[in-house]
């Protein structure tokens, strides 16, 4: 289940077997995500008046499911995608169904929906990082991989921008409860699908990892310095593009622009994502993803402080624009480079930290530019979101191979033999 092509296309990635049918399963147990929380905000509103309770129980909701990601990955490499994922994929629908009956239901207490609510976020199932995994099971060739990565987060992307549209949709002739049980409808539908796929079953699990002591730490030590580069990078970007959204809103409210002008502007954002995420996957790049990295960090911290700068909304637009070229290329680029560091069996972890590491900046630049923008001018805001991301990108960045050949010296051959499933060349190709 596997090709190398030596000019690799989209349409050679999804001729590789199982791809298409794998690839369009994941996309529908993930489009719940982009649907779930329009429709659980609007029926929390709804049934409780009030949207301080309804901010409390989605932030509950919101939190477990960041905070837990590491754990339920760990689950789905320990026992692969079939045990693991499915069966958090179940319970996740069944409690988003609860949580919907629970919505409708007259007099339901709030502490009940806030537990219904973190109990449902604490199951949701890893879709996005366990299909990247598939992915470079799938793709040993690592340019066709970098392909994969690239139009995976365009089309998550993608499906975020859809997902509310169809909730706007459903709610013109459905009470909002029913987006909420589309969501769980389409979680466990895309899961089931994925999971019996044949390139689901190809992802083994790894099992309980072994205590042995020094050789054991000194594989998890070079893993976690490997994996900080592309984390802390991913929180960066997370931080940054989540402070677009209200320094856009503010820049037009100072202008008297209208709320409009800012909706075009963001959408100018995704827009940019978008041809960014597309043209880096087909470009073959002859630079090492880790080199990459640190400049398309900085290239998005760049065009944020200069959009701060912009004298009217036509250069803002292309500002915004031009730093939207850089998002999706910097994320999909720190996947691949936290899959680099991956030691076997702990693929779908690497890239569930860099999901929960964008999740967390982004809660965290909402709150951040919401103090500033009310102390700081606007333009100064843009300048500090993109001094963020470009900081970032002084994060030097350690192979997981170096890492363990510099700490690993005297270990047992246990370490030794596990170094060499990483070995430079492939760490540092592409």
């Amino acid at each position: 289940m596997s090709t190398r092509s030596p000019r690799p296309s989209y349409a050679a990635l999804l001729r590789v077997p199982h791809a298409r049918r794998t690839f369009a399963a994941a996309l529908v147990g993930r489009l719940s995500y982009g649907t779930v929380s329009l429709a659980l905000m609007l029926s929390l509103t709804r049934s409780t008046g009030s949207y301080a309770v309804a901010g409390l129980v989605m932030a509950l909701f919101g939190a477990t499911g960041v905070f837990l990601s590491p754990y339920r990955a760990s689950l789905v490499d320990r026992h692969g995608p079939r045990r693991a994922l499915l069966p958090m994929a179940l319970l996740y629908a069944a409690l988003l169904c609860a949580l919907a009956a629970a919505c409708r239901r007259p007099g339901t207490s709030e502490a009940a929906l806030a537990v219904i609510a973190a109990f449902a976020g604490a199951c949701t199932p890893p879709l996005g990082p366990t299909m990247r995994a598939v992915w470079a099971e799938l793709l040993p060739d690592r340019a066709l991989l970098q392909r994969a990565y690239s139009l995976d987060g365009v089309a998550e992307e993608l499906l975020f921008v859809s997902g509310p549209l169809l909730v706007g949709g459903i709610v013109a002739v459905a009470p909002p409860t029913a987006g909420v049980v589309l969501s769980a409808v389409l979680v466990a539908v895309g899961t089931l699908a994925f999971v019996t796929s044949p390139a689901a079953a190809a992802l083994r699990p790894a099992g309980r990892e072994k205590n042995d002591g020094p050789a054991a730490e000194g594989r998890a030590d070079g893993q976690a310095r490997a994996l900080l580069q592309p984390v802390l990078v991913a929180a960066g970007v997370g931080v940054s593009v989540s402070a677009v959204d209200l320094l856009v809103v503010a820049y037009a409210g100072e202008r008297g622009l209208g709320d409009g002008a800012a909706a075009w502007v963001l959408a100018a954002l995704s827009l940019g994502s978008a041809v960014g995420g597309l043209v880096n996957g087909a470009v073959a790049w002859s630079s090492p993803t880790r080199a990459r990295l640190p400049y398309l960090a900085a290239g998005l911290g760049l065009c944020l402080a200069a959009a701060g700068l912009a004298p009217g909304l036509g250069t803002l637009l292309a500002a915004v624009m031009c730093a939207g070229l850089f998002v999706a290329p910097a994320l999909t680029t720190a996947y691949l480079v936290a899959d680099e560091s991956a030691a076997p069996g702990f693929r779908v972890r690497a890239g569930t930290w860099c999901n929960t590491a964008v999740n967390a900046g982004g809660s965290a630049g909402a709150a951040a530019v919401g103090l500033l923008v009310e102390r700081l001018p606007v333009p100064v805001c843009f300048a500090v979101s993109g001094a963020v991301a470009a900081a970032a990108a002084l994060v030097p960045g350690r192979r997981f191979g170096a890492a363990r050949r510099a700490g690993g010296a005297g270990q047992s051959s246990s370490a030794s033999s596990a170094s060499s499933a990483f070995p430079a060349s492939s760490v540092s190709s592409e």
